[in-house]
């Protein structure tokens, strides 16, 4: 995933688009579990359900265009740009595979090919936007290289910044000091890695170094991961993963429970650690949780999604686009939970943008958090509700509440046997959104890394 994301952030509209409006920096984990759940779907054996996801797809690209740094148009729609897409999933799967000491044979690489050139026309896209055949592939994936890809921002945030950053995931939460000392040594070996993986012309035209040794520690890190083909079947599946980043520790799903347990252990275990070792101050992490925090944690934790150290557009469509995945959406639910964010922004946009550059500073929304709860968000909070309650009775049940947090209903309202209603929903969602009451349900839906 991380070479396929780097050759794409390569291309200058992908990685124009990555910049401006992705939250693969702050919500890495979501980000992935995201992706994960798309691939299944479009490469699952239902049509109806490729159909629905492409459909989503296209959608959530369409609403992605703007201008990058130099003023260059970029538009996720664009037809190049998305082929680029599916040619780098295949030639990074075709070299991990090589790499890992498993090459294709020619029947099964036509066949591969095949079935991505099949993924993009799902997508909309042309016959002639990929070539017909894999041996005319190779051609056309090193012209890209040579010709269009260049050293974007994305692909040094990706390579140089994204690990230093990275938090950790959420079964090893209770970890994070550890996390943070073992991520700082880690980081750099695995971008060496990457970087050594990539096609020699990128890496010139990138500027990117040749690290020492660089060929060799990949070679050794791909066959090591090319292992898994021994482990014992399910454990290494792709099928398997995507189900471990979707659980809930507070779910209904069995294997939760040892989730829990695997919490419970490693909290004991970080307790411990923090008694008999502890990490120097830029070590540690802020703990999780909405409780107890400040205007600016809040605004870097939950308003700032796409990590620019602003509040503008983008992270509000990131929540929507969030919100929506979530629950499935169709139309016209979906463009009416966009249009409440968007409505929500331009309020927060006339309140909060002292200086008129078009976008909220964290200073800035320290100075106006009173102005947050002002009817654009309740507008937004009450399409929220309408949008979770699938059958429109008034209420929200067990099932809908799981769909949109994927977490255990509240316990008190299991205990009384009642529904969420639609004025508690509003309350919690404003108290919630600007900053004033804690929630680990909208931490997990819009904070969770």
């Amino acid at each position: 995933m991380i070479r396929a994301t780097v050759l794409e952030a390569a291309h200058p509209q992908v990685g124009a688009a990555l910049a401006g409006n992705s939250t693969f920096v702050t919500h890495p984990w979501r980000r992935l579990r995201n992706t994960f759940l798309s691939l299944q779907r479009m490469f699952g054996a239902d049509e109806a359900v490729r159909q629905r996801e492409a459909t989503r797809l296209n959608r959530l690209h369409a609403r992605i265009r703007g201008t990058d740094a130099e003023g260059r148009p970029y538009d996720a729609m664009d037809p190049g740009a998305r082929a680029w897409v599916v040619a780098t999933l295949f030639e990074t799967t075709v070299t991990m595979c090589r790499l890992g000491g498993q090459p294709l044979d020619q029947a099964t690489l036509r066949g591969l090919y095949t079935e991505f050139r099949a993924y993009l026309a799902v997508l909309g896209g042309a016959d002639d936007d990929l070539p017909a055949t894999v041996e005319e592939f190779w051609p056309y994936f090193d012209r890209v290289v040579e010709e269009e890809l260049e050293g974007t921002e994305a692909v040094r945030v990706i390579l140089y910044k994204l690990f230093d950053h990275l938090p950790a995931p959420p079964v090893l939460e209770e970890l994070a000091p550890l996390w943070a000392a073992g991520r700082s040594l880690a980081g750099p070996v695995i971008g060496a890695i990457t970087i050594a993986s990539l096609p020699e012309s990128l890496r010139r035209r990138a500027g990117l170094p040749d690290v020492p040794g660089g060929q060799a520690l990949a070679q050794s890190a791909y066959l090591a991961v090319g292992l898994a083909r021994f482990l014992p079947d399910g454990w290494s599946s792709t099928d398997g993963l995507a189900g471990l980043l979707l659980l809930s520790p507070d779910g209904d799903d069995p294997r939760a429970r040892a989730v829990t347990a695997v919490r419970d252990g490693l909290k004991r275990a970080g307790a411990l650690l923090r008694l008999l070792a502890p990490l120097p101050p830029e070590a540690e992490e802020r703990a999780p949780g909405g409780v107890g925090r400040d205007a600016e944690e809040f605004f870097r934790t939950v308003l700032d999604q796409t990590g620019d150290g602003h509040l503008d557009w983008p992270d509000l469509a990131a929540m929507a686009r969030e919100v929506a995945g979530r629950l499935d959406l169709d139309e016209p639910e979906e463009t009416r939970l966009y249009d409440a964010f968007a409505l929500w922004w331009r309020e927060l946009q006339q309140a909060l943008d002292t200086d008129g550059d078009g976008r909220v500073s964290a200073a800035e929304y320290a100075a106006g958090v009173p102005s947050l709860a002002g009817p654009a968000l309740i507008r937004v909070a009450e399409v929220l509700f309408d949008v979770t309650d699938r059958d429109g009775n008034g209420t929200i049940d067990e099932e809908e509440y799981r769909t949109l947090f994927r977490t255990g209903f509240r316990r008190e309202m299991a205990e009384a046997g009642v529904s969420y209603a639609r004025s508690a929903f509003v309350a919690d969602f404003v108290a919630f959104m600007t900053g004033r009451r804690g929630s680990d349900a909208y931490d997990g839906l819009l904070a969770e890394a």
